[in-house]
């Protein structure tokens, strides 16, 4: 039986179907196949949850049987390619098309030194954790997704904060009038956690971060916490805003006032393939300096 792989793409990319037709004919002749997920099912958009909706095990099947999940995209579409991937236990290897693109492993001009790494089988697999998120109404758990990077909760008003009280392990931390608050992996340590001032976190550091955003306090500071901590975040009952929360920027559902998310260290991860032996330090600085002056460094020195 042949080996496959699952390509995922970005779907209005204009050089997506070069880099498919390259990718697929050095497979082939390796005797891979390579399967392209229909545009219809690769969106980058956001996906609306509504209450009620499960969105932990949605793809479930589309990476069964695979070896691989490849993405040619940025981020966003990296995260898509994470959903197809996790609930499969298949490693995702992510091909930068974005801009900064921490959670790629190569370069669009490194794509012969990919597959010259696929077909060797050269690559190792590091398991990331990711959060389950459960949003609570009167009692009940209304609505349950998942993230890699980060759980948020935010005002859905743009001129008025929102009020938003805190728990950690059951016991209350403050109540915030603010922007929102970030829960975030490690991984999603360089992201929207980082926009907000958040600490950079290694990814082999087993925590959870708590990031408020804009608070109106005097204490609202940063938190690194232990990877079992259970963290909850509650609307505050009876206010005149309502808020929103998303996971990873992707999937986002609507919350009345006294809604609350739960959020807690999750048992199933996403499994990056890595391609790369250097330290994450090396990625972090390659990543930044490609973000502020276009540099492109080699293949030892893009990643971790």
């Amino acid at each position: 039986m042949s080996r496959r792989i699952l390509l995922v793409t970005h779907p209005r990319r204009s050089e997506v179907p070069a880099l498919v037709q390259e990718l697929a004919e050095r497979l082939a002749a390796e005797d891979i196949a390579v399967d392209v997920l229909p545009a219809a099912a690769t969106g980058s958009s956001v996906v609306p949850l509504t209450l009620g909706h499960d969105a932990a095990e949605a793809d479930l099947s589309l990476a069964e049987g695979t070896e691989l999940v490849v993405v040619f995209g940025g981020d966003g579409t990296i995260l898509r390619g994470a959903e197809i991937a996790r609930p499969a236990g298949v490693p995702l290897l992510g091909v930068n098309l974005g801009r900064v693109g921490f959670l790629a492993e190569a370069e669009r001009e490194q794509i012969s030194w990919m597959v010259e790494r696929i077909v060797a089988r050269d690559y190792a697999v590091e398991e990331r954790m990711t959060l389950e998120v459960d949003v609570i109404h009167d009692g009940e758990v209304v609505c349950h997704s998942w993230a890699l990077n980060e759980a948020s909760v935010e005002k859905s008003a743009r001129e008025r904060m929102v009020e938003l009280t805190v728990e950690i392990d059951g016991r209350p931390l403050s109540t915030w009038g603010c922007d929102g608050v970030v829960m975030a992996t490690p991984t999603g340590s360089t992201a929207y956690a980082f926009s907000g001032g958040g600490p950079v976190v290694w990814p082999d550091v087993a925590a959870l971060l708590v990031v408020p955003i804009s608070a109106h306090a005097l204490f609202a500071r940063p938190l690194v916490l232990g990877p079992d901590t259970r963290l909850a975040v509650e609307v505050v009952p009876h206010a005149s805003v309502t808020g929103v929360m998303w996971c990873d920027g992707r999937r986002t559902v609507d919350l009345p006032p006294g809604a609350r998310i739960e959020v807690r260290r999750s048992t199933l991860p996403v499994r990056l393939a890595r391609l790369h032996t250097s330290p994450f330090t090396d990625r972090l600085v390659a990543k930044f300096e490609l973000n502020v002056t276009g540099w492109r460094g080699s293949p030892d020195a893009a990643g971790s």
